[in-house]
């Protein structure tokens, strides 16, 4: 059936360019973000769109080829349409589709299929987030359901035929971010099937829309599934990894080192942060930003009249037991008392703010042990909330001085609110609403952070130090990461750079450090977005004097959803001069 669906939207015709171009381009626009659909029916899944509920991702070597000759088709379309007649928003709306299409592209060409997995996640484990995103209104909705988690054990034998073409090209993640790595998929075995997250939606049934034969039914059917189907998939997963995989996993951190590393790391620099930065340029700005930091750091320590240096201070926050919470109920308590606190503060920041709520849950166990110190989880569905979530595993290394941080770039006025406003624009192709670019919603959350002093948010100078170590994590980033895929920097170079430079605990950067080796690039977007906002700030705020407005400032920066830097600096330009001439 995936083939046969696939064929079909290879055969869609492109639209003609000259009588309307804007029409027209919308008309390609829905066309594109259908064979996206397609082509990925479990994003589908999560952008609402249940018609392909039933389907896995057809990745076979045939079918990644036909996607790719689509999307380069595409390309070419796209490329027919001149920005000159194009609106504002159909230049942008151009723009990021191409973005997307090519970013694709990419990582066909880099062979980003033969690797489906980072130090702290992968294709098994995103997978336990259909429970929550599939709907389950009718039999059929549990059926595709179950139809989907049937076919588990051919889409994973897929994924380990893939990897295993990796490692015959030496295209492997590190043995130094798999350590344990196996139990993350063990934990998906549960010793019933009424355990599994699979089993969620059959745990509880809408009485006045299924009769008790019914349900019975379709909870045999699940336990039948789970059992032989869903946890074989994975013990078949865990075997390879165990057996095969991480015996083989290269040595090497640097992704310099895979096949076309060098230009692979070039190009996702490219992508991340939307700039035509250099590594080496990136490098030196974080070295740059590490000293700026650390003066702001000594300040805060010198206010305190502590008897010691930076070191001294921050082996203190690591070890003093006042510094964390005892229980995971106190940590996650204190999270949501600074979340709605910071929701009080909204008003006096933003002039539009999103109807959606979110929620302030601890990450999942199954995955925490590897995870990072928190996340943020948009809403599936109209109906929900989006997540703020917390990790409460190893409660000795998550300092309650970085809490507020954390919970603004998370939740508020960080990530809920940023892609919040962007679900929300409904005048916006559905590329543009779903779609992300992480500079400028990484970028926003770290701005976030700082917003937190203007809100009166670290009301304590460890708080703010808390702050600042965030911050300096970022800069950290930006040194760490060039330095350990290009520069020869070791795992433990960066390491013992993080724990010299940063409050952060040993456990975090241990995991964060894994993180950047697994995901090249991907780190450097924060520093680089969150500069950018606080330049175009300035220079609004220079320029514009007594007619600047903060809160006008912020549904500027934030009236188009996720855009790239390039964008939001023009879109900038257009606030300011529009707030001159009023």
């Amino acid at each position: 059936m995936m083939k046969r669906v696939i064929g079909f939207v290879l055969m869609w015709c492109c639209v003609s360019v000259q009588a309307n171009p804007s029409q027209n381009l919308s008309e390609l626009l829905q066309q594109i973000w259908q064979f996206e659909l397609v082509a990925n029916p479990i994003n589908a899944t999560s952008y609402g769109q249940h018609q392909y509920d039933a389907l896995l991702p057809d990745i076979s070597a045939s079918g990644l080829a036909k996607n790719n000759q689509q999307r380069q088709a595409f390309v070419a379309e796209l490329n027919k349409f001149s920005d000159a007649d194009l609106s504002q928003q159909q230049q942008i709306n151009k723009a990021f589709q191409l973005r997307e299409l090519q970013n694709a592209i990419d990582e066909y060409r880099y062979h980003a299929h033969y690797m489906p997995l980072t130090s702290e996640s992968g294709f098994h484990s995103s997978l336990a987030f259909l429970p929550q995103s599939t709907r389950f209104k009718n039999v059929a909705d549990y059926q595709n359901y179950l139809s989907r988690l049937s076919q588990f054990p051919d889409w994973f034998s897929q994924q380990i035929h893939w990897m295993q073409q990796g490692m015959q090209v030496g295209l492997t993640q590190p043995k130094a971010v798999l350590k344990d790595y196996e139990k993350g998929v063990k934990a998906f075995i549960t010793a019933t099937p009424e355990q599994s997250v699979y089993y969620r939606p059959f745990a509880q049934f809408d009485a006045k829309s299924f009769d008790k034969t019914t349900v019975q039914k379709l909870q045999k059917q699940a336990r039948d599934v789970i059992q032989n189907k869903v946890f074989v998939a994975y013990q078949n997963y865990y075997d390879f990894l165990r057996r095969d995989y991480i015996p083989a996993a290269r040595d090497s951190i640097a992704a310099k080192d895979w096949p076309d590393g060098e230009a692979f790391y070039q190009n996702r620099t490219a992508f991340y942060t939307t700039t035509a930065m250099t590594p080496a340029q990136i490098h030196q700005l974080g070295l740059s930003e590490v000293k700026r930091i650390r003066g702001e750091m000594q300040a805060i320590i010198d206010k305190l009249q502590f008897d010691g240096d930076l070191a001294d201070f921050i082996h203190y926050l690591r070890t003093d037991p006042r510094f964390y919470a005892k229980t995971a109920d106190e940590l996650m308590a204190k999270a949501a008392v600074i979340a709605k606190t910071l929701d009080a503060k909204l008003p006096s920041l933003f002039g539009k703010l999103p109807r959606r709520p979110y929620g302030v849950v601890p990450v999942p166990d199954s995955i925490a042990p590897k995870y990072t110190t928190g996340r943020y989880i948009p809403a599936a569905k109209d109906d929900e909330p989006g997540y703020y979530w917390v990790n409460t595993y190893a409660l000795d290394k998550r300092p309650l001085y970085a809490l507020t941080a954390l919970t603004m770039h998370e939740a508020v006025p960080g990530h809920h609110l940023q892609i919040s406003l962007s679900q929300e624009m409904t005048d916006l192709p559905e590329v543009r609403r779903n779609g992300y670019i992480s500079a400028f919603g990484e970028g926003w959350g770290l701005y976030a952070e700082y917003l937190g002093k203007e809100a009166g948010m670290y009301q304590n100078p460890y708080d703010d130090f808390g702050r600042l170590s965030y911050e300096m994590w970022r800069a950290c980033r930006l040194v760490v990461d060039t330095g350990m895929h290009l520069m020869g920097w070791s795992r433990q170079q960066a390491v013992d750079y993080m724990l010299a430079n940063t409050a952060l605990s040993e456990h975090n950067i241990n995991t964060e450090v894994d993180r950047y080796i697994s995901w090249p690039a991907q780190a450097l977007s924060y520093k680089i977005g969150e500069l950018t906002i606080k330049r175009l700030r300035k220079q609004a705020e220079q320029q514009l004097g007594n007619k600047f407005d903060l809160r006008a400032f912020h549904d500027a920066v934030l009236a188009n959803g996720s855009v790239p830097l390039n964008v939001l600096e023009q879109q900038i330009e257009r606030f300011i001069a529009q707030t001159k001439s009023n």
